[in-house]
C-alpha cells in the first residue's frame, strides 16, 4: 500500500518560497527542510505561475463536521479536558442532530491539534497560594550561591507495588502545563515504606525510616537524632539554612521551638510547592534505582534496606545538578504566575 500523502501547511509552503527567493536551489531547500525535491519544485512552480502559497481545493467527500461544528468541539474540550471521547461525541451529536462516529470526532480533534495524552500529575495550587508562590519567587530571583547552603528535606512514601494510575486528557501540545490539563495527585493505600531524608549540594544526609503516623514529637526526635549530627558535620554549620515544607508536623510548636533552641534558621516556604523543592527529583532518582534492581523487594523491611543502600550511591553530580536548577525553578514559578511548573 502506498504511503498516505500529507498536505504541507501554508507555513511550510511559505518557508520554501522564501528560501527560493533567497537564491537557494530546489535540492538545497528540500535537504534543509526534509521535503522531496519534487514537492519543492511543485510549490515553487505554483507560486511563480499563480501566486499560490496554499493547497488547491480538492474534490472529495465533504467533512461530516464543518468549521462551526469543530469550533464547538474545541470549546467543549477546553471546558473539560478530562471528558471521554464517547462523551465528547455525544455532545456533538446533540448539536448536529445527526449520527457522528467516535472516529470522526477523534479525527476532527486531531485536525484541530488536540490529542489524548496522559495528564501531568501536579498538586492543586489555590489562588491564595499561587500569589504566595509568585511573591516567594520574586524575592529570590537574584539568588545564586545562597542555594548551595540550603539543607533540603522532606518525607516520601515508596510503594512495594506501584500502580499505573494514569489519567488521560485532551489537549494541544502547548497545553501540557495548563492548569485545566493537570491531574491533581492523590494518596493511595498500597503497602509502602515512609522515609525522611535530607541533602545538600555537598552530599546526602541520613535516610530515616518512619514507623506509623509521624507526629510532631516523632519529627523532632528525627531532627535531634539524625538531622543535627548531619548539620554539625559541616565546618561552617552556621552558614546553612534548613528547608522543610508546611506540613503540620513541620510547623508545629514543638518543631519551631526546637529549631529556635538550636539556632537553626529556616527557609520560608510556600504551600503546595513540591515543584520548587529539588528533593522531589531526588526521590524520583531513588525510585528509578529501586525499580532498576534485578532483585525486587518483597517486603517493607527489604524495601527500606534497598532504599538505604541506593540512597548513599546517588552520585554527587546529581545533587549538584538539582541545586543548580533552583534559579530556573524560581524563574519558572514567576513566569507561570505562581501556578505549577514543569519541575
Amino acid at each position: 500500500m502506498a504511503a498516505q500523502r500529507h498536505e504541507l501547511s501554508e507555513f511550510d509552503r511559505g518557508r520554501i518560497v522564501g528560501a527560493h527567493d533567497a537564491g537557494m536551489s530546489e535540492r538545497a531547500i528540500g535537504e534543509m527542510y526534509g521535503f522531496p525535491k519534487s514537492t519543492v519544485h511543485d510549490i515553487i512552480k505554483a507560486f511563480d505561475e499563480e501566486g499560490l502559497t496554499h493547497a488547491r481545493p480538492r474534490s472529495g467527500r465533504p467533512l461530516i463536521l464543518d468549521d462551526r461544528d469543530r469550533c464547538h468541539l474545541v470549546r467543549n474540550v477546553n471546558k473539560d479536558h478530562y471528558a471521554s471521547l464517547a462523551d465528547i461525541t455525544a455532545e456533538i451529536e446533540d448539536l448536529t442532530l445527526d449520527p457522528v462516529s467516535v472516529l470522526t470526532v477523534r479525527r476532527a480533534l486531531h485536525l484541530e491539534g488536540y490529542h489524548g495524552r496522559v495528564g501531568v500529575r501536579k498538586p492543586f495550587v489555590s489562588n491564595k497560594n499561587r500569589l504566595v508562590r509568585q511573591k516567594w519567587a520574586k524575592e529570590r530571583l537574584a539568588w545564586e550561591d545562597e542555594w548551595n547552603f540550603i539543607i533540603w528535606s522532606d518525607e516520601s512514601k515508596f510503594e512495594l507495588t506501584g500502580g499505573n494510575r494514569r489519567k488521560w486528557v485532551w489537549r494541544r501540545p502547548d497545553q501540557k502545563m495548563d492548569v485545566d490539563c493537570l491531574v491533581p495527585t492523590v494518596k493511595t493505600g498500597d503497602k509502602s515504606v515512609m522515609v525522611w531524608g535530607c541533602f545538600t549540594r555537598f552530599g546526602v544526609g541520613p535516610l530515616v525510616g518512619v514507623e506509623g503516623r509521624l507526629n510532631a514529637k516523632g519529627y523532632v526526635k528525627i531532627l535531634e537524632t539524625h538531622f543535627r549530627p548531619f548539620l554539625e558535620s559541616f565546618d561552617n554549620k552556621e552558614g546553612f539554612t534548613f528547608q522543610q515544607d508546611n506540613a503540620p508536623i513541620h510547623t508545629a510548636k514543638k518543631t519551631t521551638q526546637w529549631l529556635a533552641e538550636n539556632t537553626i534558621p529556616s527557609l520560608p516556604w510556600p504551600a503546595q510547592s513540591p515543584d520548587i523543592n529539588p528533593i522531589e527529583h531526588l526521590w524520583d532518582e531513588l525510585e528509578r534505582r529501586i525499580r532498576g534492581l534485578k532483585k525486587r523487594p518483597k517486603t517493607e523491611d527489604e524495601l527500606f534496606q534497598f532504599l538505604q543502600e541506593e540512597w548513599v550511591k546517588i552520585p554527587l553530580s546529581v545533587l549538584k545538578k538539582l541545586v543548580d536548577s533552583m534559579p530556573k525553578r524560581v524563574v519558572a514559578v514567576r513566569e507561570a504566575n505562581g501556578n505549577p511548573t514543569r519541575y
